[in-house]
């Protein structure tokens, strides 16, 4: 679980960018990222299993929390990382995986985080890209079950529903 009163120094978003394990791989990397952990959010039911959430009736998105501190790292490099690291285009998926549950978007804390995304949305809108990335107020955040957590590392393997394409 992830304490964000230990420190002033942290700023927490959610986001969903298709296979909760790929988009952990990439984020957890960048310089300023405190804390990573997968699980789900923005559906309707409480506490939520892997299993549930892949019947794709409960509305959830397959999430990561991403803890960072905004003195090493601004929300807006967060925000340009997720937007380069899956394709916030694709409609219901990413890649081979197809499901609501790996639907793009974003779950901000803040008016601030809002207004980031917004902009970041504009700019890639205006380069003609149709974004299906979608954005929401954060609301509970259900952790999903152990092996889940920092899967690629601890099966020493990488993503193969992700990469990196540079878009700003």
């Amino acid at each position: 679980m992830i304490d964000l009163k230990s420190a002033s120094n942290r700023e927490e978003i959610i986001l969903a960018a298709g296979c909760f394990w790929g988009v952990e791989y990439y984020l957890k990397r960048l310089p300023g990222v405190l804390e990573t952990e997968v699980g789900y959010t923005g559906g309707s039911l409480n506490n939520p299993s892997y299993e549930a959430v892949c019947r794709k009736d409960t509305g959830h998105f397959e999430a990561i929390r991403v803890v960072f501190d905004p003195a090493k790292i601004s929300c807006t490099d967060v925000l340009k990382y997720f937007f380069e690291i899956h394709d916030p285009s694709q409609i219901d998926g990413q890649g081979p995986d197809l499901g609501p549950q790996y639907r793009s978007a974003i779950f901000y804390h803040s008016p601030e985080q809002k207004a980031i995304a917004e902009k970041l949305m504009q700019i890639l809108s205006d380069q003609g890209m149709h974004l299906a990335t979608t954005l929401h107020p954060a609301t509970t955040f259900w952790p999903a079950e152990t092996y889940h957590q920092d899967y690629y590392h601890k099966n020493n393997q990488a993503p193969y529903c992700h990469h990196w394409t540079k878009r700003f």
